[in-house]
């Protein structure tokens, strides 16, 4: 049995956020794979992460700049090491090379952190993105992580596009592979409230991610009068993971405007519901909201950014709206026309069978994964950039690394 070690940024909360049900349906895949699985962090656990040792997963919190990992990588030797966004490539990636170095690497981006950080400041600048890209500092260790990997997940079709097109990474350095979905069966779909059966109107989204903060004040703002104007009788729920007093503070029974903090059960929540909004201005990735409310028949509202990379040629399972009174009309009609609604719904269906479809996608990864490992030094000598910034990384890693091990050591 193969050994993954996967050196996590942060404990997996599936129930909390996107990237957390990514790096599970990943834990899934290798499972299935047969890979025996470490996972690894530095950061403290979270209450709300899920159990491994339920899964059969070994877990280990880990030191950072500390040669003890140096100890646990000899002894794991493992065939594959799963980075957990760039910044652990960053932290860890040397080390791996050097006591670890037949280890295929793998960088699960999440979603382009460059991108979100430019198109972040774009917005507030309101100039456009792509102008802010080629400076960022942000993008710059992105990219050289990339290289320094020799395969990185990306999980959405236009950031394929961004890096081959606008960097020119080869691609075979990449792979498309967004979220792994079972199949929706029509058994299973039949199941489903249907609309006379739902109510009101959701949003979530974790609230430690900017973009999701941002939606709620453009649904509080702009949005929800302009729908309560027309829908004097309904509610908009706003759920999500970590908020801050600020949310809560918008609050507003009269105005049907409920905070409800976490969602205990999305699924459930999800399915009650008539209509998903999610007005978002920037970001990057796929929006997991989105996605969940495919599974689920809920029909969704959102902007161009919320939509990208998700539904590909197949139409929208709701509308794609950019203004506030265009968001609006289109939230009203959907919520009051059944006939719209339910050809809404089965675009969601579709969306997921044929873009997310786990079985296809794992296949595809499972051979990509075994060619590589096949053909791992031929790869890497085609990969000349890659060793260049891995030389001067480790170099620079090294020595500060070095520096904090005696710093803390003079301390003891």
């Amino acid at each position: 049995m193969s050994r993954l070690l996967v050196i996590g940024c942060v404990w997996p909360e599936p129930n909390s956020s996107a990237a957390g049900s990514r790096m599970f349906q990943l834990l899934q895949f290798f499972k299935a794979e047969n890979y025996e699985i470490t996972f690894v962090s530095a950061a403290a656990r979270s209450e709300f992460a899920i159990d491994l040792a339920k899964l059969n997963i070994a877990s280990e919190v880990v030191k950072l700049n500390h040669p003890s990992f140096d100890e646990f990588l000899k002894n794991q030797q493992p065939r594959l090491v799963l980075f957990d966004r760039f910044m652990t490539e960053e932290q860890f990636g040397w080390r791996v090379d050097k006591f670890a170095p037949e280890a295929v690497k793998i960088l699960d981006t999440e979603d382009l952190h460059f991108l979100r950080k430019t198109r972040t400041e774009a917005y507030k600048k309101n100039i456009p993105a792509k102008n802010l890209y080629f400076d960022s500092d942000v993008t710059k260790r992105e990219i050289a992580s990339i290289y320094r990997c020799d395969l990185s997940l990306i999980i959405s079709e236009v950031e394929m596009e961004l890096l081959q097109d606008s960097f020119n990474i080869p691609g075979q350095l990449l792979h498309y592979l967004p979220f792994l979905l079972d199949p929706i069966s029509e058994d299973k779909i039949a199941e489903l409230p249907q609309f006379e059966e739902r109510k009101n109107f959701i949003s979530i989204g974790n609230f430690l991610h900017e973009p999701n903060w941002n939606a709620v004040l453009q649904l509080k703002e702009n949005i929800w009068p302009l729908i309560r104007e027309k829908l004097s009788s309904t509610q908009l729920h706003i759920y999500g993971a970590y908020p801050s007093q600020k949310v809560w503070n918008l609050h507003n029974e009269k105005d049907g405007f409920i905070v409800k903090g976490r969602a205990g059960d999305a699924e459930k929540l999800m399915q009650q519901t008539r209509l998903c909004l999610a007005p978002i201005q920037f970001g990057a990735g796929l929006k997991g909201k989105l996605i969940q409310a495919m599974q689920f028949g809920t029909p969704s509202i959102t902007s161009t950014v919320g939509s990208e990379g998700i539904a590909g040629k197949l139409d929208w399972n709701g509308s794609i709206c950019n203004t506030p009174e265009d968001f609006a009309m289109a939230a009203v009609k959907l919520y009051t026309d059944k006939d719209s609604w339910n050809e809404a719904n089965k675009n969601g269906y579709k969306i997921i069978n044929s873009r997310f479809n786990k079985n296809s996608h794992s296949a595809t990864f499972s051979d990509k994964i075994n060619t590589l490992i096949a053909n791992l030094t031929e790869r890497r000598q085609q990969n000349f950039i890659g060793k260049i910034l891995q030389h001067h990384q480790h170099r620079s890693t090294y020595f500060m690394a070095k520096f904090i091990e005696e710093k803390e050591r003079k301390k003891l």
